[in-house]
């Protein structure tokens, strides 16, 4: 299999202004429950499901008590104790725990509540710990005018409290892709109040009763297209904002199914394809203009049901995933993406990634299918030199390596669904 250069649809696609793949990885979690010692291996961004509720009990009126929520959680403790251990937190704040009809002063409650987070948490503010607030997660019981009115609201209390802080919104998709995103319409006007455009996609090919998912290439979903709908829509409307994925991902368990129920003839993946498809699909949202991805979700407790096994731990022992995910990592932290040097689905991808260094390289490359398929590709690599190469771990120690013939200026280099990684330096 021959393959040659691609060519990529904007300046984003072939490497300029990418982030590097540190700062393009991150994980969601949630308060009290994450371990920081403990995934520091596989991201060094956390988004944290933040509950509005939990600072204001059941009324909006109440002011928050920073650092302290009401239910006596120490915000300081927890997000200082994360940026200490070298993460960077975005807080997804979720005042729709609180139901609409309990926001009786809106406008002035949201606006307030704002003011006190960015100004308590923001990169300006008391303890600097907070680098990004989400307005509401998946706000499903908000109709279009009364989100409008919360983020508006909110985001100008932000704004006040720390301009510093960044703004995202809550879920959007460009038009009505599911109940839980808004769209993204909804919010035109207020394109001063907001910094990233936060996008939740799984790469569902039924949904209910199977919520079966495919693999992140597939070009029969609407995994990657939901997503550059939203580029798209920024690049028109919204010049010179972020893109955030701040979900994905996928369900393995070693649990049965449920005997009856709605998830009777629920679908997961296993252990090795939940590695492969996380990997991958952090190595194609880096190809697209996405500024940076969450995979959901840190831990689970080995349920079969949808979103209940999505964790890279399994009551806190590491999955395949995890080891895949910090190999990652480790692995182009310090690169960001070049170029694509294959891209057809259901054959190959191969992607470059260049060295903050701005002279090493590093090639991976997969086969884009979900039928175990496996195979042969010749890489050109005139003016490098093979320094390693090395296939994809799911467990823990040092990673296979993978043989390599070069001959002629090109490169042989055996593929699969799990992605090998091959490091290249100038001769």
């Amino acid at each position: 299999m021959q393959v040659c250069a691609s060519e990529g649809s904007s300046k984003e696609s072939q490497g300029q202004h990418k982030p590097l793949m540190r700062d393009f990885i991150g994980m969601n979690t949630h308060t009290v429950q994450m371990k920081a010692d403990l995934y520091k291996p596989v991201a060094k961004h956390l988004r944290n499901y933040h509950p509005v509720e939990w600072d204001l009990q059941d009324d909006p009126g109440n002011v928050a008590e920073f650092p302290w929520a009401r239910n006596k959680v120490n915000w300081n403790e927890l997000y200082a104790n994360w940026v200490k251990a070298g993460y960077v937190v975005n807080a997804s704040v979720m005042f729709e725990s609180i139901k609409p009809d309990k926001w009786t002063n809106l406008s002035k409650d949201a606006f307030e509540y704002g003011r006190h987070f960015a100004r308590y948490f923001g990169p300006s503010g008391k303890v600097k710990s907070v680098e990004a607030i989400e307005i509401g997660n998946e706000p499903m019981d908000w109709d279009d005018a009364k989100y409008r009115q919360m983020f508006e609201s909110m985001a100008k209390g932000v704004r006040e409290g720390d301009p510093k802080m960044q703004i995202a919104t809550c879920a959007v998709a460009v038009g009505k892709e599911d109940k839980y995103s808004k769209d993204i319409t909804g919010l035109k006007g207020l394109e001063n109040l907001f910094d990233i455009l936060n996008v939740h996609v799984y790469s569902f090919e039924e949904l209910w009763p199977t919520w079966k998912r495919s693999h992140p290439e597939d070009p029969k979903i609407a995994y990657l297209k939901q997503v550059q709908g939203i580029i798209d829509w920024r690049n028109k409307n919204a010049v010179g904002k972020k893109v955030w994925i701040t979900e994905f991902g996928y369900d393995s368990t070693t649990q049965p199914n449920h005997k009856e129920g709605d998830f009777a003839k629920w679908v997961g993946v296993s252990d090795t394809v939940q590695a492969q498809w996380l990997v991958r699909s952090f190595l194609v949202f880096a190809s697209m203009d996405v500024d940076r991805a969450y995979m959901y979700w840190f831990n689970d407790e080995d349920k079969p049901t949808l979103h209940a096994a999505s964790g890279l731990t399994r009551n806190y022992q590491p999955k395949p995933s995890f080891h895949a995910q910090a190999h990652l990592l480790k692995s182009l932290g310090d690169y960001r993406y070049e170029k694509a040097i294959a891209k057809k689905d259901g054959d190959v991808y191969a992607f470059q990634f260049s060295h903050e260094n701005g002279k090493d390289k590093l090639i991976v490359a997969w086969s884009p299918t979900g039928n175990g398929r496996s195979a042969n590709l010749s890489i050109p690599i005139s003016d490098l030199a093979v320094a390693k190469a090395e296939k994809m771990p799911l467990k823990a120690g040092e990673p296979d390596s993978v043989k390599l013939t070069a001959s002629g200026g090109k490169l042989a280099c055996p593929i699969d669904e799990s992605p090998t990684y091959i490091w290249l330096t100038g001769k």
